[in-house]
């Protein structure tokens, strides 16, 4: 029996959730998810807003209507049921509108950061796809094809002797912005954070085809993954899986040496 991937349905504020694959943070959540086939999940904060159930939509938040982007999320839900996923969904991406009010707050200008850098303007997919998990068990989400790259990639390399892990694939610009206020409440400055972190919209991780890979008894997105067996392999093979080393080091974005952030580039792209 052909079993079907998971997949996550994207907007600008809300995302849909296949229901099994989120954890339930109280009782009623736990009866709810063990019914419901979708969860609407708020994506500024992860609050669970509304669970599909086979009857209909059970309401997790007073005034669920009043909820920024609910009627478009069950738009898409609705849509993405009367035809096959891979159609539609599968070639859209999210508008642009609101990241320049993001970088704003940053005191960025989205342009002279795009050519300050060189790095390109990310949109966020509609439709992303489940790719396992991550070394702490959260879904890990990317495009169809860095998936299916992933996959594939990891069992040459189990075969090989090699373990590789992902520590995180597929994040929002909400999720990137979260980044810089949590390290500017900690005294950062955005120069500073620039060094580690691509500005909101700019981050490869945005467009589903970048993750980062550790391998297990090394520390998450450590530059000590260098000297590992695992990032030894995957200078060798990674491109043969469509994966290349976004930043070395002396890259010209001006990012620091990240040994572990690999992105997927389409064959034709």
């Amino acid at each position: 029996m052909h079993r079907t991937t998971p997949l996550l349905i994207n907007t600008e504020t809300v995302e849909l959730w296949p229901a099994p694959l989120l954890r339930a943070r109280s009782n009623l959540d736990a009866r709810l998810l063990a019914r419901a086939q979708w969860v609407l999940r708020r994506k500024q904060d992860g609050r669970y807003l509304a669970a599909i159930l086979a009857h209909g939509v059970h309401s997790l938040v007073p005034r669920l209507p009043r909820e920024p982007g609910v009627e478009e999320a069950l738009a898409l839900l609705d849509g993405a049921r009367s035809r096959p996923f891979g159609t539609a969904l599968e070639v859209q991406w999210l508008p642009l509108a609101g990241l320049q009010q993001r970088l704003q707050q940053l005191g960025l200008d989205a342009k002279r950061y795009a050519q300050d850098s060189g790095l390109a303007l990310e949109a966020e997919p509609c439709l992303l796809h489940f790719a396992g998990r991550d070394r702490f068990a959260r879904p890990l989400w990317l495009r169809r094809g860095a998936a299916q790259g992933w996959r594939r990639m990891r069992l040459h390399a189990a075969r090989d002797g090699i373990a590789l892990d992902a520590i995180s694939g597929f994040r929002s610009h909400a999720y990137q912005l979260g980044i810089f206020e949590r390290k500017l409440a900690r005294g950062q400055s955005v120069p500073q954070i620039l060094q580690v972190n691509a500005a909101p919209g700019f981050s490869e991780h945005h467009s589903g085809h970048a993750l980062d890979i550790g391998t297990p008894g090394d520390a998450p997105a450590e530059e000590t993954f260098e000297a590992t067996a695992a990032f030894a392999w995957l200078q060798a093979n990674a491109g043969t899986h469509g994966f290349h080393l976004s930043y070395p080091r002396d890259n010209p974005h001006g990012i620091v040496y990240e040994p572990w952030h690999w992105c997927w580039k389409p064959a034709n792209g």
